[in-house]
């Protein structure tokens, strides 16, 4: 299972609304432990894109559709892709802490 298909299944479980606490927690040190993978991604799909927008600058053309063209290619989706793969998994993070927060107060105001 890549990092991708885990980010996206602990995507569509909290997506179903009825995590429990405990659940919301270790999908929380889930989801913290995938970023350092999601940062690495990141890392090596900038460097690949950097490589492609400089050969597309290189082949004499104008800067912008030098950066158009490089945009068009697999490696920029692969950039993309990964940069939102690590917003995705930051969002989902500061829910589950969000949701925890909640779940805390409703058990402290409940005693």
């Amino acid at each position: 299972m890549t990092v991708r298909d885990m980010i996206k299944s602990a995507q569509c479980e909290i997506g179903q609304g009825d995590l429990t606490p405990g659940r919301a927690a270790h999908l929380l040190l889930i989801l913290t432990a995938l970023l350092g993978n999601c940062a690495e991604e990141i890392r090596e799909a900038d460097s690949l894109y950097a490589a492609v927008l400089l050969a597309c600058l290189d082949s004499d053309e104008a800067a912008n559709r030098a950066k158009i063209r490089a945009e068009t290619t697999p490696a920029y989706q692969r950039r993309r892709e990964a940069r939102d793969t690590k917003e995705l998994a930051q969002e989902m993070i500061r829910a589950l802490k969000y949701f925890m927060r909640s779940c805390e107060e409703e058990m402290r105001l409940s005693r």
